[in-house]
Order: structure tokens, then C-alpha cells, then sequence
């Protein structure tokens, strides 16, 4: 579970869960984006709008922000950080991460010198904080008072029956720490120009076939820090939805690629493009 040396950042546009009816089934299909996104490390996932005039598009971002946000959350810290919302009614379908950053340990005596995990700061006390981190009873910063209700990573500075904590820095973090999710009101054009990404890689099924350029991306891929990769929806890839900001995929996108070749059906769903893609990029980058 190591983490990659690139930050990878997926955007998913906002429609993917346009037409389907029932909140149960677009929990579910949220759930297996937000499940594979762990799976292949993905470190952000941009929630973009690709319809800003239908009447649905900012309801259905905070739902699918929300729901991803809610499964990137450790367990025992959901109950903190989300109140009961209508968006949340079928959460118990979300499939589980299993990332290191969802311990299962639940006892802090048996927390090791050097650990981390994730917590919410739930009081202030002299002369620091206490941290809740999912054992039976909260553990203190020494020498830092943090805000109230603010999630935060700490490191387990003194073990035994008496834990201490201190604030982690995510660079000494070595294996896959989870995803942000980060909606957006701006387009997929906007995101390629409006942030730096030394690769800009486009998912469509008129792209280039993988194989094709497979040798040439693994070595844009080793090279790259930032690393963007773009899908689409069922009902318009991202050739049409940036074909409607008059932009081509070829101008904003370093490779455009067709991970499905030959597909047998008409459509195939985000999800599926989703695990497909980041199926393949993730042996091509090893």
C-alpha cells in the first residue's frame, strides 16, 4: 500500500449519476467510484460541473462530494464529522476502503510508537489538545491547542497506557493516505488551465488505444508530479462536454486514450471506464 511518487488526481463530471432515478442506486454507483479511486491511490477526486444549466447539477454535486467524503472517513470518526442528512440514508451500501488510514484497532494500548492516524480534535486542555483517534478514550496533544471539530493527522509519540500524540507531517506518511474530494463549479477546460498538472491524460472512446502509446505515457507518467486524469459521463464524454466550451480534447489534454477498445456495448458507465483506466495506468506505471 505504498504511496505513489505522483499526486493523482481524477475529475469525474457531475452527470454521472444524472439519470439515475433512485438515491440507493446512486449511492451505490458513488460508492464504487470512491472504491476504486482508493484501490488505485488516487490522492484527489474533482467533482466538475459539465451541465451548469440543469436544474439538478449543484444537488448532485454536494451528494456526490458528500458521499465520498463520508467513505474516506475512518469509521469512528463519521458520527463527528457528518450529521444525519437525507444524503446519507443508504451510506450502510458504501462498500468499505480498507486503506491504512481505516484502522481496525480499537485499543490504545496497543498503539505503536511511530503510528498514524487520523483524528478530530474534541477538546482543549492545558496545555494542549485531546484528539479522538478511534480508542477508548482521546489522546493528548502536549503544546498545541487546535480547533474544535478540526479532522487532523497525528503520529503516535508515546505508546503504552498512556498515548500521546503530536501533529504528522504527511511527507514522513509513506503508504497510501486516502483521497480529498473537491467539488468544483468550473468545467474540465478550466480545471487543465486553471491549475498545473505536468500530465493531462483524457479518457474517450474515440481516443488512442492504450497499446498504441503505452511506452511513450509510462515515461510522461515517471517523469510528471501532478498527474490529471479526466473521464466522462454516460450520456456525453468529455469530447462533448468540452466540445460545449469550444476546446478540443487535443489542446487541453496530453494524451486522449481509449482504454475499452472494441467495446460491446454502446455506453459504458463511468465506473467502468473508471476501474478500466485506472486498471491499466497502474501497470504501465509500475
Amino acid at each position: 500500500m505504498q504511496r505513489q511518487k505522483q499526486k493523482i488526481v481524477m475529475a469525474i463530471p457531475v452527470s454521472i449519476i444524472s439519470e439515475i432515478p433512485h438515491l440507493r442506486e446512486k449511492t451505490l454507483e458513488i460508492g464504487l467510484i470512491g472504491r476504486a479511486a482508493a484501490i488505485f491511490r488516487v490522492n484527489e477526486i474533482i467533482v466538475f460541473s459539465d451541465n451548469p444549466g440543469a436544474p439538478n447539477q449543484k444537488r448532485d454535486r454536494a451528494l456526490i462530494a458528500t458521499l465520498l467524503s463520508y467513505m474516506e472517513t475512518p469509521q469512528y470518526l463519521r458520527k463527528l464529522l457528518f450529521k444525519l442528512k437525507p444524503e446519507l440514508k443508504y451510506a450502510g451500501i458504501l462498500p468499505p476502503l480498507r486503506t491504512p488510514h481505516h484502522p481496525l484497532e480499537r485499543r490504545a494500548r496497543k498503539l505503536k510508537l511511530g503510528e498514524h492516524r487520523e483524528g478530530v480534535i474534541i477538546a482543549a486542555k492545558d496545555p494542549g489538545s485531546l484528539v479522538d483517534i478511534g480508542v477508548e478514550r482521546p489522546v493528548p496533544i502536549i503544546d498545541k491547542k487546535l480547533p474544535l471539530n478540526k479532522r487532523v493527522t497525528v503520529t503516535i509519540t508515546k505508546a503504552g497506557k498512556h498515548p500521546r500524540a503530536a501533529l504528522a507531517n504527511h511527507e514522513d506518511i509513506k503508504t497510501y493516505w486516502g483521497y480529498i474530494v473537491t467539488p468544483s463549479k468550473t468545467s474540465f477546460g478550466q480545471i487543465t488551465k486553471s491549475r498545473k498538472y505536468d500530465l493531462v491524460i483524457a479518457t474517450s472512446k474515440i481516443g488512442t488505444p492504450l497499446q498504441q502509446v503505452t511506452n511513450e505515457l509510462a515515461e510522461r507518467w515517471k517523469k510528471a508530479r501532478s498527474i490529471l486524469v479526466g473521464f466522462g459521463a454516460p450520456s456525453q464524454g468529455l469530447q462533448e462536454i468540452v466540445a460545449k466550451e469550444k476546446l478540443s480534447l487535443e489542446k487541453i489534454a496530453n494524451y486522449t486514450i481509449n482504454t475499452i477498445p472494441n467495446q460491446g456495448t454502446e455506453t459504458v458507465r463511468t465506473e467502468e471506464a473508471v476501474y478500466a483506466s485506472l486498471a491499466l495506468l497502474n501497470m504501465i506505471s509500475n
